[in-house]
């Protein structure tokens, strides 16, 4: 322990001394503090807090660290070529990554200003040197053509980290990917719904983006001509609004969903000839794989039930009959009042419009006896068989389609990246504050960087969620970014006594989950040492 004179008091330091070349040489020194601070400690208490604030870490930290090991700024670098300007394009690339990714509803200046990502960057930039205004200068950089290859340099990054499992590819079309609001700029003509989807190339497994494909809605392509472009190398995926655009009898390559409607053989077979899809990962969820005909051929198709969405739909039915039944009886009490005076035909009017249109109109017996206005009386009955009918034939069930040979565990994973990654952008732009002010318009280019950052952090968060995914956690990238957000950091400033303020930083206690990603990703490397 040693003692330093400054401005008159002695302040205490521990150091660790070491010989190198042969000559001792200090080579750690921890602060300690003065002889009140030491005395305060040893009695249990310890210097007073002068202010504290709190700050996200797990996110922040979580995706940091993927970003580093996609080696991403150094690839955008790379992209750029020789740079006067610091910081370089390829650290605002990421900054603007790791900001869509961990909070998308602030502004961007805002956030750096207050956040965790100051002390990750290094070398650290000069205080003032990122700006809102400046970050966006830095992106303008960002042509056609670097947007491109930049793409190119971090799908090569994904495929080297996935190695094999990352040679198979699927199309996915995101078919809302960004519609802009009056608040992100003043002319919202000029700006609301510019975009239409997105049409993207992403990895079987993990649903991680490869590629990308931004179309406007004045000019969106039919889902069969976008399937036709990203689709001829890679598994077309796509849902049961859609497969009427495809010629399933002729295709080659494709995962999908058909409507429940049109094979109602398959929505009749017992539940005693699915099996288990895969216990571990798809909790609850069973499959009858067989064959049908789909657009006059012989396909490949599973019939899915999922016990979790067959709750979760059975829970809305029981709503929307509560509604309904609701409604009817306001409407037999008004006409057993007479304060109803509508006629026969009204009544039935009335009727049909409470009840049309709904799966309940199947489980729902209603009669309507007499024949001049203030005689009628309504009755109605739940039919509970028919209810359980109903839940047997079509609550938790899909059917898929394909014409790959791959285990019925795959396929299911192949057709649930569409969901993923619909989940993952409603995540990243329903809320992203994209530009620096309001008065700047979303001209071409702008909508080019801000899909290209968009696709860039749907890449690394879904790289993460692969990574959470084996490790035996299935969660949504708003679900695990979440649990993450939820490691926080508190840093304690105390006073000064003499010498610059002093910081301490301390980390939130963990719940088991939480504590199982801090370690999946590493994150004590960034933790307060």
């Amino acid at each position: 322990m040693i003692g330093k004179r400054i401005g008159g008091r002695t302040y205490y330091y521990f150091a660790e001394s070491a010989r190198i070349d042969g000559k001792p040489r200090v080579v750690g020194q921890r602060y300690l503090g003065t002889a009140e601070d030491i005395a305060a400690a040893v009695a249990g208490g310890g210097p007073e807090a002068a202010g504290a604030r709190h700050r996200s870490f797990g996110d922040v930290s979580a995706v940091w660290g993927t970003l580093q090991r996609l080696d991403l700024v150094r690839r955008v670098d790379s992209v750029a070529g020789p740079q006067r300007a610091r910081p370089t394009l390829g650290l605002h690339v990421a900054l603007a990554v790791l900001h869509r990714a961990t909070a998308p509803e602030t502004e961007f200046e805002e956030w750096w200003t207050g956040c965790l990502a100051q002390d990750l960057v290094r070398p650290r930039p000069p205080k003032g040197a990122i700006t809102t205004a400046g970050h966006w200068r830095a992106l303008q950089r960002l042509t056609p053509e670097r947007i491109a290859r930049v793409e190119t340099v971090v799908a090569e990054a994904v495929l080297e980290l996935l190695g094999d499992d990352g040679t198979e590819a699927l199309a996915v079309d995101v078919a809302q990917f960004a519609a802009f609001t009056a608040a992100d700029c003043t002319m919202p003509s000029a700006c609301q719904d510019v975009l239409a989807g997105l049409g993207l190339v992403v990895t079987r497994d993990g649903a991680i983006p490869l590629a990308s494909k931004v179309y406007r809605r004045e000019n969106a392509p039919t889902f069969a001509a976008l399937a036709a472009e990203l689709g001829e190398r890679h598994t077309v995926v796509f849902h049961s609004g859609q497969a009427a655009q495809l010629d399933l009898g002729a295709r080659t390559g494709f995962v999908g969903s058909l409507p429940l409607a049109d094979h109602p053989e398959l929505l009749a077979r017992p539940a005693s000839v699915r099996r288990r899809v895969d216990p571990e990962r798809f909790v609850g969820l069973t499959a009858f794989d067989t064959v049908a005909t789909v657009d006059g051929a012989r396909r490949r198709v599973i019939l899915l039930h999922s016990a979790t969405l067959h709750a979760a739909q059975y829970r809305a039915f029981t709503s929307e009959l509560s509604t309904t039944v609701r409604e009817l009886d306001g409407l037999a009490a008004a006409l057993a009042a007479g304060t109803h005076r509508g006629d026969r035909t009204q009544v039935h009017a009335e009727m049909s419009r409470i009840i049309r249109g709904r799966r309940v109109e199947r489980v729902l017996n209603t009669s309507l006896t007499g024949s001049r206005a203030g005689e009628l009386r309504l009755e109605r009955r739940v039919d509970e068989a028919a209810v359980a009918r109903l839940a047997e034939e079509f609550f938790g069930k899909q059917i898929l389609v394909t014409d790959r040979d791959w285990p019925v565990a795959e396929v299911v994973t192949a057709y649930r990246a569409r969901t993923y990654l619909d989940s993952t952008f409603r995540w990243l732009t329903g809320s992203a504050v994209a530009g620096p002010s309001p008065r700047w318009e979303w001209s071409a280019h702008r909508i080019a960087v801000h899909a290209l950052v968009s696709v860039l952090a749907a890449t690394v968060t879904h790289v993460m969620r692969r990574e959470a995914d084996r490790a035996g956690m299935n969660l949504s990238v708003a679900e695990l970014l979440d649990q993450l957000r939820g490691i926080g950091e508190t840093v304690l400033r105390h006073r000064s006594t003499g010498g610059r303020p002093r910081t301490r930083r301390i980390l939130s206690d963990r719940t088991e989950r939480q504590q199982a990603l801090f370690e999946l990703f590493g994150l004590e490397r960034f933790a307060p040492g």
